[in-house]
């Protein structure tokens, strides 16, 4: 007689008590959970702790730009002697100044090649003389500018450098001055002690709507969190819908019967989904971002092409990871796009001025070429060499890695026998 109750529910059934004494049941989730928790901290904070000891070679413009004349005791205008004086007196290794021109280096902002600059006006040498003569209407100037589009730490380490480099420049100027005028009156020698006034501008002008340089990094997480997310629901959803796993909603459970499939045409059938839902997902984003929050963006067309493509290349990377590694993948995906790829992504904290872990990570790591490319498209005008043309390079070296990568694999399985499961009649 039927009873109406299922059959699993027969007999007696096993407490959760007698369960959570079995100590192997404890073994692998707690092994995993805690390398996980382990990594993720020493990943994380190990590349944001200490920016100004790790300072590696962050590229800063020093700008000469002073017509002279030389003042008596000297053989060339000021601006020099200051410029060599600022280029020796940085400790080796941390600055990558670059003499360039006032044209070169407005370039360089521009294009996001350097995180700031440090000028010496046309006039320096003159307004210092005037100094000496009692004639003068304003103090010398230095020019520390900012470059926003690099990012707000970054550009902040850029200008923290090159407000101290003049600060030095200027005492270093004023002991020179009050040697030559030792009768000169008590308040004239204190601002001959100090003769310069360091300026701070922006040498790059962002949008307003742009967090401060922050929505580029913002921007690129939620293409590569979107592509992540997406691929693994097709993941999911696919391996559900075939029969090869249950589905279970709150208190209702099922599985559907087995579809007898390869393990390459099913990792077609994900990949053809993830690509597809990239659209939409990408569209949704923009959708968001741009239209309800208002976030600046100047060429919104090739941003939505962009942004397709990376995160299509992301979705893609993740469901060939999970082709190969299999439940597993899910683990692995996380890691590669992005436990790694964050702190490597040198959109926050420059990767000049991280261990040199991180300049390794981020050679390859998806996070950082979709963020160069981002950042080119909304703060530096698309300019090819803003980090664009790389950005376009690697997003199709990921896709070719993807598909090579996961069907490589699953070509081989199915050569193997190593089918998912034996198929149940329906």
């Amino acid at each position: 007689m039927a009873t109406g109750i299922p059959p699993q529910v027969h007999g007696p059934q096993a407490r959760a008590g007698r369960v959570l004494r079995r100590w192997k049941l404890w073994l692998v989730p707690g092994v995993l959970s805690a390398l996980v928790a382990l990594v993720l901290s020493l990943l994380y904070m190990g590349g944001i702790l200490t920016p100004q000891d790790d300072l590696h070679r962050l590229p800063i413009a020093l700008v000469d730009a002073d017509t002279g004349p030389a003042l008596p005791g000297h053989a060339a205008p000021l601006g020099a002697e200051l410029a060599d004086g600022i280029a020796a007196g940085t400790p080796p290794g941390q600055v990558q100044w670059q003499r360039v021109s006032m044209a070169e280096a407005q370039e360089k902002l521009s294009s996001g090649k350097v995180y700031g600059a440090l000028v010496v006006p046309e006039d320096f040498s003159r307004s210092v003389a005037a100094l000496t003569t009692g004639r003068a209407t304003a103090r010398p100037v230095l020019l520390s500018l900012t470059n926003p589009g690099t990012g707000s730490l970054g550009s902040s380490l850029a200008g923290q450098i090159t407000q101290a480099a003049a600060r030095q420049s200027s005492a270093a100027l004023g002991k020179q001055l009050v040697a030559a005028a030792p009768d000169a009156p008590a308040t004239a020698q204190l601002l001959l002690a100090d003769p310069v006034d360091v300026q701070v501008k922006p040498g790059h002008q962002i949008g307003r709507h742009t967090g401060l340089g922050l929505s580029a990094f913002y921007y690129t997480l939620l293409l590569v969190l979107a592509g992540f997310l997406s691929a693994n629901l097709v993941h999911n959803g696919v391996d559900t819908a075939l029969g090869y796993a249950d589905s279970e909603i709150g208190p209702w459970h099922s599985r559907r019967p087995t579809l007898p499939i390869s393990r390459t045409q099913t990792l077609v059938v994900k990949m053809a989904m993830t690509a597809g839902l990239s659209a939409v997902t990408t569209t949704m984003i923009m959708l968001a971002t741009i239209s309800i929050l208002g976030m600046d963006a100047p060429h919104p067309g090739l941003l939505w092409v962009f942004s397709f493509c990376a995160c299509m290349s992301v979705g893609l990377g993740v469901q060939a990871i999970n082709a190969a590694f299999g439940t597993l993948g899910q683990l692995v995906a996380m890691f590669v796009f992005i436990a790694l790829a964050l702190p490597s992504s040198g959109a926050t904290v420059p990767l000049q001025a991280t261990p040199a872990f991180y300049h390794f990570l981020g050679a390859f790591e998806p996070m950082r070429q979709v963020a160069g490319g981002v950042r080119a498209i909304l703060y530096f005008d698309a300019q090819a060499d803003a980090g664009l043309t790389r950005a376009w390079l690697m997003i199709l070296l990921g896709l070719v890695v993807s598909l090579v990568f996961g069907f490589a694999m699953t070509r081989y399985y199915d050569r193997k026998g190593l089918h998912r499961m034996v198929p149940v009649p329906s």
